[in-house]
């Protein structure tokens, strides 16, 4: 019989499992991901915008204190606020921009452009944790006198304001990599203030002055290892990888394991946005098997098994389909 082309989306209802139509709105869309309220939305755009203000004021502060005091560790802490805020800007419009329904350019919708913009985010918390680890090694061998009363004072005031703006931001990071990038900056500018905090003490106390570049080292030590643990999930959907938390192999096993399925191959299983997962796949059905039937029973399976809502099925008759095709690619 010849192979079914037609994309998912394109088919009637009818040959959707009816929990699969529920689930979808236009343009492949699921439910769960853009039916939250207009209100819901409205209040994390104003968080949001809240959250940058306060960023952009305290990061000028700290800028000015530090040149004030002499402090590397306050200057740098300010840099890195500076980069929250920008964070927190990038992540408000790929945001707007992600709720975007699919159109004739972008057929998939424009939700990726939340997973561009944690990439771009913790790509600049890495250039700034390299910047800072250099100017930090610089005045281990040029110590600065230091202000420790400005230092301890400004970065109290930042660590209260870094706060302030995780937990406007922390609810929705849950659920968006995009704000959970701008988040994981404002909780690392927290623990660099508390960071500074302890330096500035120590000035006071013993006149320990390397201990300023010691502590910027430790908050570029730090960013460095959390932005380079989390950029791999950012660069796994963009490469159009497989999802963690989805096992391949049992997919498969289920799959062949299902009456009627002599075999498969050309399977892609990624993720479309952050939160939908799509599979396709060449299915090889036996003898006497309905190609729809087969098709709906995979479809339901997928869903309920694995919770992937968009999968793109091509029939093929055992012994009339693709010839040396591997399991998985093309």
């Amino acid at each position: 019989m010849p192979h079914d082309h037609r994309p998912d989306h394109d088919r009637s209802d009818q040959d959707r499992p009816d929990q699969d139509r529920l689930d979808h709105d236009h343009g492949g869309q699921s439910r769960s991901h853009h039916g939250h309220h207009h209100p819901q939305i409205k209040e994390g755009d104003r968080r949001m915008q809240a959250a940058v203000a306060v960023n952009l004021l305290l990061t000028a502060v700290q800028i000015i204190a530090g040149v004030i005091s002499g402090s590397l560790a306050l200057v740098a802490d300010a840099i890195h606020n500076l980069s929250d805020a920008l964070s927190l800007i990038i992540a408000f419009f790929a945001r707007k921009i992600g709720r975007r329904p699919a159109d004739a350019k972008m057929t998939f919708g424009y939700g990726r452009a939340e997973v561009v913009a944690a990439l771009i985010n913790y790509t600049t918390l890495i250039i700034v944790a390299l910047y800072l680890a250099a100017q930090g090694v610089e005045r281990l061998f040029n110590p600065a006198q230091v202000e420790g009363w400005i230092v301890v004072v400004v970065a109290g005031v930042a660590l209260i304001i870094d706060t302030i703006t995780a937990l406007l931001v922390m609810r929705m990071a849950r659920d968006s990599v995009n704000i959970r990038a701008a988040f994981l900056h404002n909780v690392a500018d927290a623990l660099g203030s508390v960071a500074v905090i302890i330096g500035g003490t120590l000035i006071l106390l013993y006149d320990w002055r390397l201990v300023d570049p010691l502590i910027t080292l430790l908050i570029a030590g730090y960013i460095l290892w959390h932005a380079g643990r989390e950029v791999g999930p950012v660069v796994r959907i963009l490469m159009l990888g497989a999802p963690e938390d989805t096992a391949l192999e049992e997919v498969i096993t289920a799959l062949r394991a299902t009456d009627g399925i002599a075999d498969l191959h050309h399977l892609h299983l990624w993720r479309m946005q952050e939160h939908e997962t799509a599979l396709e796949a060449h299915v090889v059905i036996t003898e006497g098997t309905d190609p729809q039937e087969i098709k709906d029973r995979i479809k339901a399976q997928l869903f309920e098994r694995f919770s992937i809502r968009h999968s793109t099925l091509e029939v093929e008759r055992d012994g009339a389909g693709c010839k040396e095709a591997p399991l998985i690619g093309h």
